[in-house]
C-alpha cells in the first residue's frame, strides 16, 4: 500500500526506459487506484500486474475487483496468496486456491505465493506447509495449471525484516516445489517460474538468483526505489 500519482510518475519515468533491453521480464503491480495511471506510463518493456484479486467473477461483492476488471485495465498478472494476504486477512489454502482459479479463468497469469512463518521454519514443518499450499491448488486446477503460473517462495520471517534467507536456503525450497511438480508432470515443472519473495536488496539479488531453481525475484520494498529496483532486474538478467 504504496504511492501517489507523483511518486508513480517518476518512478515509472525512471523504470521504463531503463529496462529496454533487457531479457529478464519486468512486471509492476500497483495498488488497485493506481493500475490505470501506470498502464500509461509503463511502455513497452514492462508488464501490469494486479496485487490481488477476487475469487468472484462479479456480483454483490462491495469493495472487490474481479480478474475481468483487471484484464479490462491491461493487467496480464494477478498475485494470489501474498504472505500478507494470508497472515493479515486470514486468507486460507482454498481460498487462495479459488483466487489461482479466477485468475486463469480471466486470462490472467497467476503468481501464487507460498511461504512457511518463522515457528514454521524452526519447528522443521517449512516443506510440510508448502506442500499443503501447492497441493490446495494443485487438487482445484490440476498441475497442468502451473504450466501458466508463476510460484513465488516468500519465507515470511523474511519480509521486510531484513534478514534473507541464504542462497542455499533459498534454492532448498525452490527445488523442493519443483521436484513436487515434477513429480506430477516433468515437462509442467521445468517450464514454471519459480520467484524468491524476501528482503531481495541489490547487494543480494545476484547471488540469490544464481540459484538453479530461482528464475528471478518478488521485489517489495525495494521496488520503490528506481536505482535499486533496477540493479536487481540487472542481476536478473545477467542470471539468464
Amino acid at each position: 500500500m504504496n504511492g501517489s500519482h507523483e511518486a508513480n510518475q517518476a518512478l515509472m519515468r525512471e523504470l521504463a526506459t531503463a529496462v529496454e533491453g533487457l531479457s529478464a521480464e519486468v512486471v509492476v503491480c500497483p495498488p488497485f487506484v493506481y493500475l490505470e495511471q501506470v498502464a500509461g506510463l509503463t511502455g513497452p518493456a514492462i508488464g501490469l500486474g494486479a496485487q490481488d484479486l477476487c475469487d468472484q467473477d462479479a456480483g454483490a461483492y462491495t469493495g472487490e475487483v474481479s480478474g475481468a476488471m483487471l484484464r479490462d485495465l491491461g493487467c496480464r498478472y494477478g498475485i494470489v496468496g501474498h504472505s500478507e494476504r494470508r497472515t493479515l486477512y486470514g486468507e486460507d489454502d482454498a481460498f487462495v486456491a479459488r483466487k489461482f482459479s479466477a485468475a486463469r479463468r480471466h486470462g490472467l497469469v497467476p503468481i501464487l505465493c507460498v511461504g512457511e512463518q518463522l515457528e514454521e521454519r524452526e519447528g522443521g514443518i517449512t516443506e510440510a506447509v508448502i506442500g499443503r499450499q501447492l497441493d490446495a491448488v494443485l487438487e482445484l486446477e490440476g498441475v497442468a495449471a502451473f504450466g501458466n503460473a508463476v510460484i513465488a517462495y516468500e519465507p515470511v520471517w523474511a519480509i521486510g525484516t531484513g534478514r534473507t534467507a541464504t542462497p542455499e536456503q533459498a534454492q532448498e525450497v525452490h527445488a523442493f516445489i519443483r521436484g513436487r511438480l515434477e513429480a506430477l508432470d516433468a515437462s509442467v515443472a521445468a517450464r514454471v517460474r519459480i520467484l524468491y519473495g524476501g528482503s531481495v536488496k541489490a547487494d543480494n539479488a545476484a547471488e540469490l538468483f544464481a540459484g538453479p531453481d530461482i528464475d528471478g525475484g518478488l521485489i517489495g520494498g525495494a521496488s520503490l526505489k528506481a536505482a535499486d529496483f533496477l540493479a536487481i532486474c540487472r542481476a536478473a538478467d545477467q542470471a539468464g
